[in-house]
């Protein structure tokens, strides 16, 4: 417990009072904070072979430490062999503890095993969220890479209380994620 609080404890001592300088907020509620984390695969590939979807969410599981879920069709494609229900991709969403015990691992350990890693590009949503593309799931340590079938690559979104982009680039910066063109 005390270790998966750190990043949590980190944000309370050091992260909150920062912005809270830098922005001249009044109240601690104005202060940004990190709600969520959704980590999401989109697996198109799934219609053809269901076995995709179980190891799929297997390894979402282990490289979360959270249940994943399976996602499912809306509406019936034809030209992608697509019914209505079918099951399409993995999700699973973090809050609280585990979802700062996976910011610090994607930080600190994911990212610098990224071949030619530069940093990671500097463009929020417009309303301080923050959604990061992986290319392969081997960057991860949970991953054995002589068990994997196939590469799959995942959306990471960080989802924050910031109004705006600037506010939501500061509150993730001081996280730690390494962004490419740091704006200060």
């Amino acid at each position: 417990m005390a270790n998966t609080a750190r990043l949590k404890q980190e944000y309370a001592e050091r992260i909150a009072p920062a912005l809270k300088e830098k922005f001249g907020y009044t109240s601690a509620m104005q202060i940004p904070v990190l709600k969520k984390i959704v980590v999401n695969q989109g697996l198109g590939i799934a219609t053809q072979d269901k076995k995709i979807i179980e190891v799929a969410v297997n390894e979402l599981t282990a490289i979360t430490g959270q249940k994943a879920v399976a996602t499912v069709s809306k509406k019936d494609v034809a030209n992608f062999k697509l019914r209505k229900k079918m099951p399409i991709g993995v999700m699973v969403t973090l809050r609280r503890e585990r979802m700062y015990e996976f910011l610090e691992k994607l930080v600190k350990v994911a990212l610098p095993r990224i071949r030619d890693f530069k940093g990671i590009e500097s463009k929020l949503d417009g309303r301080g969220n923050y959604t990061l593309g992986i290319q392969e799931q081997i960057i991860f340590p949970e991953i054995n890479i002589d068990a994997i079938d196939r590469i799959v690559g995942m959306n990471i979104t960080f989802v924050t209380t910031a109004k705006t982009d600037e506010e939501g680039y500061a509150l993730l910066k001081e996280f730690g994620l390494p962004f490419k063109n740091a704006k200060d």
